[in-house]
């Protein structure tokens, strides 16, 4: 999972050659939609088929969500599960990491962890240690010890969202600035430094036996650009599909200066979606050179993974009446 960037920003970009590499090479979504903005919402749409009503980063004031989730299906069919997280604090329930030189450091933000949210999880010892430090990942795979699913979070260096101003040893990628606007400096850095650390993921997986199995990678962004503006609660578009939530009039959390402010937003009322986001998708034994015109969004990521395993679906995830439909045909060859 990417953040903060539309389609039409990565893929093509010269800064991101990798990625579009990928996508024209295997497959890619041209209609795939964050399902609604901020992040947070957005984690919690794909892995539980909902956004609860939150349309806030604000993970410090979640009560834990007592929501069933992808784990407790995958569990209930007997499939194994991890979740990979880039700089994982080893408290588990910080809201930000690491401490460096006794500053907080955002490398890693709870908010881009849906896990850590559900109350099943938080408070399971023997789930808990299936959230992993990404560094286990080259590990797990060298020893045969995979999941079936497994979710890969970068850090806000490498996932494109930005906002390290500092550098952290050992962290080359760092320091990453916020961009300005789509397209600064200090964006096509992001899309650079993302762009790295996903070939890098790819080929660590690819190179392994777990590859040799009927396997399938997805790549996606939450949501599409932050621009500041006072429209659309600060993003580049609403433009969604497929349940994307109806947000009303004026509402205080699209303001672009939430929490700080809770002025009333220029939001007109309507459904607000996250706007068009990059979804590119590698398999082992599907199609190649494809390109899917059928809107997606977080949800039919979701019920794609519960239809791979007959795992039933969660709340809008089985909304077919509502346009959410299984990315299949990003994996089968015809």
């Amino acid at each position: 999972m990417l953040e903060n960037h539309s389609k039409d920003g990565v893929i093509g970009d010269p800064d991101a050659p990798r990625i579009t590499r990928l996508a024209r090479t295997y497959g890619m979504a041209d209609h795939y939609f964050g399902v609604t903005h901020p992040s947070m919402p957005n984690y919690l749409a794909a892995t539980a088929g909902d956004t609860f009503g939150i349309q806030d980063d604000e993970d410090e004031n979640v009560t834990r969500l007592t929501a069933r989730n992808v784990v407790d299906q995958l569990e209930e069919h007997g499939r194994t599960w991890a979740a990979y997280m880039e700089d994982l604090p080893t408290d588990k329930q910080a809201r930000f990491g690491p401490v460096v030189n006794g500053s907080q450091v955002h490398l890693y933000a709870r908010k881009h962890n849906p896990f850590v949210l559900f109350n099943d999880i938080a408070e399971n010892p023997a789930r808990m240690a299936a959230v992993k430090p990404y560094s286990a990942l080259a590990a797990d795979l060298a020893s045969g010890d995979i999941p079936d699913f497994a979710w890969l979070t970068p850090n806000q260096c490498n996932d494109m969202h930005g906002g390290v101003n500092v550098a952290v040893p050992g962290h080359p990628e760092t320091p990453c600035p916020y961009a300005g606007s789509p397209g600064d400096a200090n964006d096509q850095a992001l899309k650079g430094k993302s762009d790295v650390w996903v070939q890098q993921a790819i080929d660590t997986i690819t190179h392994s036996a777990a590859w040799k199995e009927n396997s399938a990678i997805f790549i996606v962004a939450d949501e599409n650009d932050w621009i500041g503006g006072e429209d659309n609660g600060g993003y580049e578009s609403a433009d969604g599909c497929c349940d994307s939530p109806y947000v009303p009039l004026h509402d205080v959390r699209l303001n672009p200066d939430y929490p700080a402010s809770t002025t009333p937003s220029n939001w007109p009322g309507g459904p607000y979606g996250g706007g068009l986001s990059p979804a590119v998708v590698i398999t082992s034994r599907g199609p190649r050179g494809a390109v899917s015109h059928t809107p997606y969004n977080h949800y039919s990521l979701l019920r794609t993974v519960q239809d791979n395993w007959r795992l039933g679906h969660l709340r809008y995830s089985g909304d077919t009446e509502g346009g959410v439909l299984p990315m299949t045909d990003l994996l089968t060859r015809r």
